[in-house]
């Protein structure tokens, strides 16, 4: 086995989960992964706790949505209910045979979906933030998610555990330092009641009083690198236009633009997926309001890879999400979508809090 597919299952049973003896430890992961389930599962074990597999098979998805019933689409077991409430932490784990294989199904049997599975995936988000529940998500490499990154499967593989430390000798100790240095950072944030974004067609102004910065030092994603808050729901104004393809469900929406009033989207606008982004926009009433706005602060990722969990670490970057708010944060919007959409700044990009400028060319003043 790949040693730093040991170290990885390492860091997140022992840091990202911090698994204790008793625990009831659920493993989600599609089957190609399997030498990170078998490591992690054997971390889970050495820790005293209990692992519960949850191990899908490439296609079962396209066969549910291509011959699901609409009673289907929304029926959603007791079980899976029950399993929530009883878990003590949850290891999500992304590895897609094809990125793509979605792409053709319908949005509006997407959004009965979202909209079915909206209660369970609150109640998890709600026992997260009372912490009771501990998770973390993070990506396995595989050929097709290299392809996406436009690299070979050897390249992708140094890039994924290189933005997460894991070719360093102590893994632990460099992601301290990252939380070390982006607290300060959050408190700083946690300061002010207002940013504004300016770029390339973007003027926005968000919302932030009272609301609760998250330092994302590698718990709840992995690799990590990002603080983040839930806006308020109805001071989101202005417009953005995002730098980079919204990816969401295996479809791809370029040249994002969109305009808030109130903190609602009021226009939006796409070069390619206009109809998707606006059938998304339309799965319920949350999923027209910022859940999230954060900073991407990893310098280890600096390129995009058509991978969120990358892409919205890019150093540099702000992305903001449409739908579900993280209770933790004080955000109170709920939707059945939470689609991160993520706006360079790297270049001519500039952040002011309260009107005082915090953030130049991708770079935190803060940082001196």
């Amino acid at each position: 086995m790949d040693p730093r597919v040991e170290r990885l299952a390492q860091v997140l049973v022992r840091y990202s989960l911090r698994v204790q003896p008793g625990w009831l430890v659920r493993i989600s992961a599609p089957a190609v992964a399997q030498p990170l389930i078998l490591a992690a599962y054997r971390e889970i074990l050495r820790a005293g706790a209990h692992p519960l597999l949850r191990v899908s098979v490439d296609g079962v998805e396209e066969i549910f949505y291509r011959e699901a019933s609409e009673d289907q689409l929304r029926y959603v077991p007791d079980l899976l209910q029950q399993e929530v409430e009883q878990i003590h932490a949850s290891l999500g784990v992304w590895a897609d045979v094809n990125t793509r294989s979605l792409t053709n199904v319908a949005p509006e049997r997407r959004r009965i979906r979202a909209e079915a599975t909206r209660p369970l995936s609150q109640r998890f988000l709600q026992r997260a933030a009372e912490g009771a529940l501990r998770w973390v998500g993070t990506q396995y490499p595989t050929h097709a998610a290299a392809q996406e990154a436009e690299m070979s499967l050897e390249e992708y593989e140094e890039f994924v555990y290189g933005a997460g430390f894991l070719d360093r000798e102590d893994p632990v100790a460099e992601w301290e330092r990252v939380r070390e240095r982006q607290q300060r950072i959050a408190d700083f944030l946690a300061t002010k009641r207002t940013l504004r974004v300016v770029a390339e067609d973007t003027d926005l102004v968000v919302g932030v009083t009272g609301r609760r910065w998250i330092n994302a030092a590698g718990e709840h994603n992995f690799p990590d690198g990002e603080v983040f808050t839930g806006p308020e729901e109805n001071r989101t104004e202005g417009h953005v236009r995002f730098t980079f393809p919204a990816l969401y469900a295996g479809r791809e929406v370029t040249g994002v633009r969109l305009v808030f009033e109130g903190g609602r989207v009021v226009r939006a606008e796409a070069e390619k997926g206009e109809a998707f982004l606006r059938e998304m926009l339309d799965t319920d009433p949350g999923a027209r309001v910022l859940g999230e706005f954060a900073f991407g602060l990893n310098p280890h990722i600096q390129r995009f890879t058509r991978n969120t969990l990358f892409d919205e670490k890019i150093g540099g970057t702000v992305h903001m999400a449409l739908g579900s708010s993280y209770p933790e944060t004080g955000g109170r919007n709920e939707s059945g979508i939470h689609w991160d959409l993520i706006c360079d700044l790297r270049q001519g990009g500039e952040v002011y809090a309260d009107g005082e400028l915090i953030l130049q060319d991708g770079r935190f003043l803060l940082d001196g």
